[in-house]
């Protein structure tokens, strides 16, 4: 048993770093190509996550990466794919700066209030999706997809100033947050502020653990997304799982923009943040929907876009970071398929060898006159 747990985490392992391997060999052949040096932009960012100020900023970016993955891999554990992760957080954010620029009551109340504004709005987005689903058998991905087009559409109404629009200069905004909504960061002298809300993207982590992995819902999630007849047929509504799921996805969606919504900028503009939830899907699937490895790949991320820029004082162009964050996506779906196929290659062998040698084993047993009598 011991032996197979060990393989079980080789393989977990093997995927994420394959999958690394593969996608730096790649960008370093772009590099090649174009006549530069193939070296020399990575270790520039590598420096550049040595200074503190951009430790900072790595960690800030990685806690709205974090929600927005684990929205994803709520959804991927239940066989899902929610799309609209992007279309939820967005619409999550304007919903609390709305409120927040319109509402002011103690900090202990308001902060709460923003929380579940946006958790609500996000959850409902979702959920219009997972109705579809369950009721008429739309699938989540088309459904997910308008409802993006939809909520940037909803985004540019609401900017409106006959609606919740501020005009400051040429940019559109919700008009500065009330103070009490304002979340304290945590100060690192003159590296910067952490956000405060990092401690939230922890907490909701350790929550999805629990909730997958030791608890009845959990357990119900997971065989859902395995098998939706087996856990019909141990007596789990299959369509009930499917708009649960989708539901607490969107719901963690809509916090993904609050880190910088509540610790920096306290509106929503033009400025804000786009594509967290797409880029969200990259980081699930290097995290295997693991916690700490969505962790480690929202670091990642997270570093790849705060380091780049300091590539064009070198003459070299900062899109080598998106570059290698598309192969990286492309790798980590090759590497996965290849390590389940070795994986599945190496069970089939295993059991076949413990059947010969049960074989032999029940032969050498029989006396004489069994054998005699077969």
């Amino acid at each position: 048993m011991k032996k197979f747990d060990k393989e079980r985490a080789l393989l977990a392992v093997a995927g994420p770093v394959i999958a690394l391997a593969v996608a730096f060999a790649l960008s370093a052949i772009v590099l090649l190509a174009s006549g530069k040096n193939p070296v020399e932009p990575f270790a520039l960012m590598f420096e550049q996550a040595t200074f503190s100020d951009v430790q900072v900023l790595i960690v800030n970016q990685a806690s709205m990466y974090y929600i927005a993955a684990l929205a994803v891999a709520i959804g991927f554990r239940m066989n899902l794919f929610n799309i609209g992760v992007d279309g939820q957080y967005q619409l999550g954010a304007i919903m609390a700066a709305v409120v927040g620029a319109h509402m002011n009551l103690p900090a202990v109340l308001q902060i709460p209030l923003l929380l579940l504004t946006a958790v609500f709005t996000g959850a409902f987005w979702a959920g219009i999706a997972g109705v579809l689903k369950v009721t008429r058998g739309v699938s989540e991905v088309v459904a997910t997809i308008m409802l993006n087009a939809i909520a940037t559409s909803l985004i540019v109404y609401m900017w409106k100033p006959d609606v919740f629009g501020v005009k400051i200069g040429n940019n559109s905004t919700t008009g500065e947050m009330h103070e009490s909504g304002w979340v304290p960061g945590i100060d690192m002298g003159e590296a910067g502020e952490i956000y405060g809300l990092v401690v939230l993207a922890a907490l909701l982590g350790i929550g999805y653990w629990i909730v997958l992995n030791r608890t009845r819902f959990g357990f119900d999630l997971r065989a859902s997304g395995a098998s939706t007849t087996a856990a019909a047929a141990s007596g789990v509504d299959p369509k009930r799982m499917v708009l649960t799921a989708m539901l607490i996805s969107g719901g963690l969606a809509g916090l993904a923009g609050l880190p910088i919504l509540l610790g920096d900028s306290h509106t929503y503009n033009l400025n804000f943040p786009t594509g967290i939830g797409f880029l969200g899907i990259g980081i699930a699937l290097l995290g295997r929907n693991s916690p700490v490895g969505i962790a480690f790949a929202a670091l990642l991320w997270a570093w790849l876009d705060k380091a780049s820029p300091e590539l064009d004082f070198y003459g070299y162009d900062k899109e080598i970071a998106v570059i290698m964050q598309g192969l990286i996506v492309l790798s980590v779906v090759v590497s996965y398929e290849a390590v389940r196929e070795w994986g599945l290659r190496r069970q089939q062998r295993r059991v076949g060898a413990e059947l010969a040698a049960g074989h032999v084993l029940g032969a050498d047993n029989n006396s004489p006159k069994e054998v005699a009598g077969r």
